[in-house]
């Protein structure tokens, strides 16, 4: 767990007695560990002759606070910067830097090979305007060993900050099974996106030919900031504006997925809270559900509990070969 200087003593006396919790003080501009964190990417290697496993490398994209001086969500992102470097010297892990502006947040992959992103986000011309997408393509199979990726037209409707990020409109539960934020409300804006998703989800298929099974989770809501919230942002001026009545891009596929655990969030929406309890348990039945009911919190400022987290696989873990 990462903290700032300023919150490092409270949060130690907190989590002193879980010994599984580890905190290290880390300055950065926000919270959204996602996108400004590495990407962990990993290789299958004989570590020793007989034993298989795999070493780990972080890549280090570039990162614009989602869009830069003009378009993007503050105007100093400076700490942020050196996060991914932070992490990889404190872990000992190798650190792959890349010239390519892009978020953690704004791709999604199945471990076998398929990446699923948004031409809303990943073809913005306030991230990579030099670059084609095939070329952009052409570096997400490079680096993330990828060997197809699924363009989505758009992300989650009012997800305006990070320009349509796909951990928000959907994500991965396994190989082959897509779990996509959906509305029945054809009024809802959110509809024609969702279903433009689940039109292109549906026909396709992913890096080893399999037809993509599509789950449907509904989205909140539709939930709106309220005055109280707006006025208890603290906004000094450089960073986007948080006006009441904004909609709020809330979504049940921005969860994490821990060792034996679903981590996702809840609104204090009774009816559709429930519903994505029990559609997550059947989509990850070795797991665990558990259901964090300040998220709403954490979408004020536009993200949720995927947002600020970061995943990260074990290093030199091996195993001897059987004979």
């Amino acid at each position: 767990m990462c903290v700032s200087s300023a919150q490092y003593e409270k949060v130690h006396n907190w989590m002193q007695d879980q010994p599984n919790i580890r905190i290290l003080e880390m300055s950065m501009n926000d919270a959204w560990f996602r996108d400004i964190g590495p990407t962990f990417v990993r290789c299958d290697v004989e570590l020793r002759p007989g034993f298989q496993g795999h070493r780990i490398a972080g890549i280090d994209w570039q990162f614009n606070s989602w869009g830069g001086l003009e378009d993007g969500c503050y105007d100093d992102w400076s700490l942020d910067s050196l996060v991914v470097k932070k992490i990889l010297e404190v872990e000992r892990v190798p650190r792959f830097q890349h010239e390519m502006v892009l978020e953690g947040g704004s791709i999604h992959v199945d471990g076998e090979g398929t990446c699923i992103t948004t031409e809303e986000c990943l073809l913005n011309p306030n991230r990579n305007p030099g670059l084609s997408k095939e070329e952009i393509e052409n570096e997400l199979k490079i680096y993330l060993g990828v060997r197809k990726v699924i363009w989505l037209p758009r992300g989650l409707y009012g997800d305006d900050d990070t320009n349509g990020h796909v951990d928000n409109i959907c994500c991965f539960a396994k190989p082959g099974v897509v779990i996509l934020s959906w509305t029945d409300d054809e009024s809802d804006p959110q509809y024609e996106r969702s279903l433009e998703a689940f039109t292109i989800l549906s026909k396709t298929t992913d890096a080893n030919g399999r037809k993509i099974d599509v789950v449907k989770i509904h989205v909140p809501g539709p939930l709106y900031m309220t005055e109280e919230e707006a006025a208890g942002i603290v906004n000094l001026g450089n960073a986007k504006p948080r006006p009441p009545g904004t909609r709020l891009a809330a979504s049940y596929v921005n969860f994490y997925i821990a060792n034996g655990g679903i981590i996702a969030p809840a609104f204090g929406d009774p009816k559709w809270d429930q519903e994505a309890y029990y559609i997550l348990r059947a989509a990850f039945p070795n797991h665990e559900v558990i259901m964090i009911q300040g998220s709403r919190e954490i979408v004020l400022g536009g993200g949720n509990i995927h947002c600020i987290t970061q995943q990260q696989p074990a290093p030199l873990s091996g195993l001897k070969n059987e004979i």
